[in-house]
């Protein structure tokens, strides 16, 4: 049987190698959990036993490919609206002989016409909406498949492409007098409104008119009701139409210019990618920039570094990929730059620099035709000669200003 410790001094050493035993253990587990629940930063496994194996995954198509291009897809259409203009309707009621009551009795039938061309609006616009997304979705589907042709490598001038790319443009021809449609649909609209207010003014006019009964007043207020619910329909309706007409006609011009780039790609049977107009803000300011006569503006590179320099030391210079790419970077910088294509001449004898001269200013508005092929407008482009180089072949430089 165990005795208890009667010497005080004793039983505080006793305590004392306790407490250290007991802080000892309590430290020696924080270590253990430390090292066992901490991260590892190095290949080995964390339990020591063998190193983890590594799998490596080869580089997709897309990651080898030495020049990359941007998306060419098409913009997707602008959203129409969905709405069902639905008239309210008119409420019949018998005349009660009097003038007022002939008046009621004409206004109702002049709010009846005029609801019944509204429901005929609205068949129309649901008719051209339909028209417009069964258009919009071929010539997507058909400008997709030229695309993924041409990223995947095909011939100048495929004649089947070529065939699509035609048939994308009637599908866009198509999708435009869809436009016209809603435009003159608007217009229509746009009488319909006037009416509707002349009437809904008539309507409160006739409350003044002597000789009314009660019930007059009643039909009345009934149908000033209805005529100001026709009212805000068709301004529902205009207000539609117009986004429509808008956002619609935005989206057609930009596709024309994608169209007229992917016709330059499909020439070279390389993709280039969206138009170049469709990727800056044009501000419509009134300095322009047209092409000019390479023979009488000579041009000043003021120590600006040119953008690209085409050296044309063969009959089939592949440019235009690498021209699309600093042009379309450019304008993703700065949206309002213009471009000057300068043409360099190589340098020689007397009769060889006007040879050159002559092979330049061809080869610069070569250049040009290819900026307006890629979407970039003529009034953002300055044709320039740069005099005679030091280069053993003529060059054409673009720069950015």
């Amino acid at each position: 049987m165990a005795h208890p410790v009667r010497n005080p001094a004793y039983k505080r050493r006793i305590l004392a190698s306790a407490s250290t035993l007991t802080l000892a253990l309590l430290l020696s587990g924080c270590s253990y959990v430390s090292d066992e629940l901490w991260p590892s930063l190095t290949a080995a496994d964390p339990a020591g036993t063998q190193p983890i194996a590594r799998q490596q995954i080869p580089a997709s198509a897309a990651e080898a490919n030495p020049n990359p291009t941007l998306s060419p897809g098409p913009q997707a259409q602008p959203s129409m609206g969905n709405t069902n203009f639905v008239v309210p309707g008119v409420t019949q009621a018998p005349s009660t002989g009097t003038f007022v009551g002939q008046k009621v009795q004409q206004m109702r039938g002049e709010l009846s016409q005029l609801q019944q061309q509204v429901t005929q609006r609205n068949q129309q616009l649901q008719g051209v909406r339909t028209s417009a997304t069964q258009n919009s979705q071929r010539y997507h589907g058909t400008v997709a498949a030229v695309s993924t042709r041409l990223q995947m490598g095909t011939t100048p001038g495929n004649p089947i492409l070529v065939s699509q790319w035609t048939q994308a443009q009637t599908d866009l021809d198509r999708m435009a007098a869809d436009v016209g449609n809603l435009s003159n649909l608007a217009n229509q609209v746009a009488a319909d409104s006037a009416m509707s207010t002349y009437l809904l003014q008539s309507i409160k006019s006739t409350y003044s008119l002597q000789g009314a009964i009660d019930e007059d007043h009643r039909q009345l207020s009934v149908l000033e009701d209805e005529t100001s619910k026709t009212v805000v329909l068709i301004d529902r309706l205009l207000g539609e139409l117009s986004t429509d007409v808008a956002r619609q006609s935005n989206y057609i011009g930009a596709e024309r210019a994608n169209l007229t780039t992917l016709s330059a790609a499909i020439k070279q049977g390389e993709l280039l990618g969206p138009g170049l107009g469709n990727r800056a803000n044009f501000y419509a300011g009134s300095q322009q920039f047209a092409a000019a006569d390479a023979a009488t503006a000579p041009f000043t590179a003021g120590g600006r570094t040119p953008l690209v320099v085409i050296r044309f030391d063969r009959a089939d210079v592949p440019y235009q990929q690498a021209l699309y790419n600093a042009v379309s970077q450019a304008l993703a910088r700065k949206p309002n730059a213009v471009f000057d294509v300068v043409a360099v001449a190589a340098s020689g004898t007397q009769a060889q620099t006007a040879s050159n001269q002559n092979q330049a200013r061809r080869n610069a508005d070569r250049v040009l035709r290819s900026l307006a092929d890629m979407g970039l407008p003529a009034s953002r482009v300055n044709v320039s000669a740069g005099g005679t180089g030091q280069a053993g072949a003529n060059e054409v430089q673009v720069f950015v200003r």
